[in-house]
């Protein structure tokens, strides 16, 4: 049986935006979108898949569950769409979208083969990229960025060798050289600029269950001293990206704290780019944890073909598969009405919105409120789409 929702119909919608109610559509002016969630093989087809539908220009959003035949259906005003499919079953995760689909003077029936994969046991719990205000002074400041890395699971897991980096284009709303032109994405992913990773010897850097790691990829210094509304990252046991070889712009990289402890400062495997200072987007990063599999990362990089020029430039980036991916959060310009995705929907089938920067915003994942209960720790959402496992928060968790 299929679920429905009519714009123009008060009883029954399910919206995530807003509409002018006192305004509805002219049903001649209406289409039906039926879209099918199409399991991978050796997967049951099942009901209660989400399905999201986002209007590209509008930036109206609807929710809606997939019904036994594994098809939902939502009758639209014309416009062009993002549809996106999640679902997940255990620590099996599905997912599936497709920008671009166009709805306009006729029905239109979309399926959606959906790519399965498994729930990690790290997941990247917040980014913060996007600066704060300068207060009591004029002026922004960027030089405070992190990520934080969760231990999802039921088992210590350890660090050591946990590479990252971010995926090509630097921007969600630039044009992505890699893509096809029907914005078909590689099967593999370009890494800007540099890869780097956690050292240690194998066990040299357990994280328990329901922990958190911090990694201050510029500037582990005490923020927050000189710019009350940045953070302290001078704490022990935090990680830093402090290279002055290959990233010698200061004003981004100082001297790590008095606090910081040698060992914990990252690999740098590969620097491919030009820039001074490591390069993560301020407003739109598409960024990912990932493990070498079957090789050391070091000889990965050396290998012919794994270091590509950007087609059409000389920008050379080192390229990793998807599978090695442990996940990923793609982040989409709050500031723009044209972005496109970087992570395939193995990674991440759909984003997480930067609305501004320079305010002290962060991309913050949410806490799964039963399994934490269940668990007696912090547990958090993890469906391998950032539309329903991230949120923009006001403020940074580590601002005190």
């Amino acid at each position: 049986m299929q679920n429905k929702i009519i714009v123009w119909a008060a009883a029954g919608l399910l919206l995530t935006g807003c509409m002018d109610m006192d305004a509805p559509f002219a049903p001649e002016n209406l289409n039906r979108l039926t879209v099918t969630a199409v399991y991978p093989a050796g997967f049951e087809t099942r009901s209660g898949a989400t399905v999201t539908i986002e209007n590209i220009a509008g930036g109206i959003s609807y929710s809606i569950l997939t019904g036994d035949d594994a098809k939902a259906t939502v009758t639209l005003p014309g416009g062009i769409y993002r549809v996106a499919v999640s679902d997940r079953d255990g620590l099996d995760v599905f997912n599936g979208n497709r920008d671009r689909v166009v709805v306009s003077g006729q029905d239109v029936s979309v399926s959606l083969d959906l790519v399965h994969s498994r729930a990690g046991m790290l997941v990247i719990k917040e980014i913060y990229c996007g600066g704060c205000p300068k207060t009591p002074e004029q002026g922004t400041y960027q030089s405070d960025q992190y990520v934080i890395v969760h231990n999802n699971s039921d088992v210590i897991t350890y660090l050591d060798g946990l590479c990252m980096g971010s995926v090509a284009p630097y921007n969600s709303n630039a044009n992505n050289a890699w893509a096809a032109a029907d914005g078909t994405l590689p099967d593999f992913l370009p890494i800007l600029d540099a890869i780097v990773r956690i050292p240690g010897t194998g066990t040299s850097f357990p994280l328990d269950p329901g922990q958190d790691a911090v990694i201050a990829l510029r500037g582990a210094i005490d923020h927050a001293a000189t710019y009350p509304l940045s953070v302290n990252l001078n704490k022990p046991d935090y990680f830093v990206l402090y290279n002055p070889t290959y990233f010698y712009n200061q004003t981004y990289h100082p001297a790590p704290g008095n606090l910081i402890q040698q060992d914990h400062y990252l690999d740098v495997v590969i620097k491919t780019g030009q820039s001074n200072a490591y390069t993560l987007s301020l407003n739109s990063p598409a960024f990912v944890l990932f493990q070498a599999q079957d090789v050391d990362i070091r000889d990965w990089v050396l290998q012919p073909g794994v270091v590509r020029n950007t087609p059409g430039s000389s920008i050379q980036m080192a390229t990793i598969p998807p599978e090695w991916v442990i996940d990923g959060v793609e982040v989409f310009n709050g500031s723009s009405a044209d972005n496109h995705k970087r992570l395939l929907p193995s990674i991440d089938a759909g984003y997480v919105v930067l609305s501004e920067t320079f305010k002290g915003h962060t991309l913050m994942r949410r806490t799964n409120l039963e399994a934490s209960a269940q668990k007696g720790y912090e547990m958090l959402m993890d469906s391998n789409n950032s539309s329903n496992d991230l949120y923009e928060s006001e403020t940074q968790s580590l601002h005190e």
